[in-house]
């Protein structure tokens, strides 16, 4: 399948020469809530992935994966395409674009047709994939993909190039990924205010899913929890394509809130402490480590960089202990709220597998071991593969979706929506929504990809 090419280009086996002559170039920006990050991707002439630079900077305007300040979060996404721009020393003109929010819904469409036990030509597939695109519904919705998964011969699943073989019917099993119209045309505004085009829109799970997992988890089934700022993402994947999709309100923001109130501090504070000191699993000695809420730069009066911590000593230090029981406080609620999403797409019981944590919040120390043991299930850390070039800070989950979209655009997967080189506005297929792609393109991916 396309990820697994994609994988096995991104693999530094025969590392890409920085020199090596660049045949394409990608752009793509991770517009979340936290941080807003940017990486410029090349693809050299023998097909190897480089990545040439990428930069981040502390989110503006955005809250929960929403646009809550068109002119902000428009500064922002500059500033962090310029900083990529600087590292790569090349200029962008577009980018591909991430959306964690606006409401997402996945869903697969399955469709047959007559095929009357003759041999499958190209213009079968051509009229398979017409009707599946007339089946998609979106309800004033916005289509941000509708992507042929595998196709089926007489019912029988896995079938990945069904041209040339016999069938009294063939299907195909369609993945349609749905989104609010409004907050994705004000992410594209964004975008486009920062005087950068848009190739594509893509959901945040799809992009992490490209990133994190392998095409042997995605066939078994695996289930992708994205952990944002605000917003933590489930996904189920199994038969090589996303099935459900939930969204919890919750994320490591909200753990960085819990800390600032127990404790009277300030939020950068509070964030500190949770990234150098903090940790889900408690140990006997957190008693008696004492832990300082300040930097070591930082002085420790009243005002010097946030006020004395609820508690502290005369140096405003705190027992870990008590940094320790506010985070997994709040863990319990996200591991219930997650476990309650995975139940309710059936990823569950003897139903259930591997448990993937990935973004920003899946940094927290311990929190594999934590999340196993609350969701009785099997859970790894998800991180970026090795890619050339990616800076070791950049190779962190809180930056897997940003290479996941890199991936992605290498790819740039077949849409159904090119098929028959028509779009039906009724149906919420905008030219800036369906990114243009042409039936000649579409027959030259299938070849290639299937």
């Amino acid at each position: 399948m396309a990820q697994a090419k994609t994988a096995a280009r991104a693999k530094p086996a025969k590392a890409a020469s920085p020199k090596a002559r660049l045949t394409k170039v990608f752009g793509a920006v991770n517009i979340g809530s936290f941080r807003i990050s940017a990486m410029i991707m090349g693809e050299t002439e023998n097909g190897d992935l480089l990545v040439l630079g990428s930069g981040h900077r502390a989110s503006q305007g955005l809250k929960r994966g929403y646009i809550t300040d068109m002119r902000a979060a428009t500064y922002a996404i500059r500033d962090a395409v310029e900083r990529a721009e600087k590292n790569a020393g090349q200029g962008i003109q577009s980018v591909w674009i991430a959306c964690a929010g606006a409401g997402l819904q996945s869903s697969v469409s399955k469709v047959e047709i007559d095929i009357g036990g003759r041999r499958i030509e190209e213009e079968d597939i051509e009229h398979l994939l017409i009707a599946a695109r007339d089946t998609i519904q979106p309800d004033g919705r916005t289509v941000l993909h509708a992507q042929p998964a595998h196709y089926t011969l007489d019912g029988a699943h896995g079938v990945a190039n069904p041209r040339g073989l016999h069938a009294e019917r063939l299907g195909v099993d369609v993945h349609v990924m749905l989104a609010d119209g409004a907050p994705v045309r004000n992410l594209m505004e964004a975008v486009q205010s920062a005087h950068l085009d848009v190739e594509g829109v893509v959901a945040a799970p799809l992009a992490a899913g490209y990133a994190c997992l392998s095409e042997e988890e995605r066939e078994l089934g695996v289930a992708l929890v994205e952990i944002g700022s605000d917003v933590s993402n489930v996904s189920v994947f199994a038969g090589g394509m996303l099935l459900g999709l939930r969204a919890v309100q919750m994320g490591s923001g909200d753990i960085t809130d819990a800390i600032a109130s127990a404790f009277g501090i300030r939020r950068f504070q509070a964030e500190r402490l949770k990234c150098v000191s903090g940790s889900a699993i408690a140990s006997p000695s957190d008693h008696r480590e004492m832990i300082p809420v300040n930097g070591p730069n930082d002085g420790w009066e009243e005002g010097a960089s946030g006020p004395v911590a609820r508690g502290a000593d005369d140096k405003n230090r705190i027992p870990r202990a008590e940094l320790v029981s506010v985070i997994t406080g709040q863990l319990s609620q996200l591991t219930l709220e997650i476990g309650k999403a995975l139940k309710e797409m059936g990823f569950s019981g003897a139903r259930s597998g591997q448990v993937v944590l990935t973004g920003g919040g899946a940094e927290l120390a311990g929190l594999a071991e934590y999340a196993q043991s609350a969701l009785g299930m099997p859970v790894r850390i998800g991180r970026a593969p090795s890619l050339t070039g990616l800076p070791e800070a950049h190779a962190t989950p809180g930056f897997a979706t940003l290479s996941g979209l890199c991936l992605y655009a290498a790819d740039d997967p077949v849409d159904i929506r090119a098929v028959g080189g028509r779009y039906s506005t009724a149906h919420g297929f905008g030219a800036a929504e369906s990114g243009g792609f042409g039936l000649s393109r579409l027959f030259r991916a299938l070849k290639e990809y299937f």
